[in-house]
């Protein structure tokens, strides 16, 4: 790769899912593809949970649901990252 090539290759960022790639739920578990939407999360319970503190608060203390979980949140990445 050339030079130029690698500094372009670093430029390029992941792009924004719908959804922090560290939302968890039991029915997102089973669908074994990236979630798009709010339901794909929710069942019955509203349960989730954060990957990255294995809690219903995220790492900047916050609750976690699909509703929050989004861009803009600080401690929000990309599932495509």
């Amino acid at each position: 790769m050339m030079r130029t090539e690698a500094k372009d290759a670093e430029k390029i960022s992941a792009p924004q899912s719908p959804f922090c790639g560290s939302l968890r739920s039991k029915k997102f578990l089973m669908l074994g593809v990236i979630a798009t939407e709010a339901s794909q999360y929710l069942d019955g319970s509203n349960y989730c949970w954060c990957r990255q503190t294995q809690q219903v608060v995220g790492p900047d203390g916050g609750r976690v649901h699909p509703d929050r979980c989004r861009p803009g949140r600080s401690c929000y990445h990309s599932a495509f990252e």
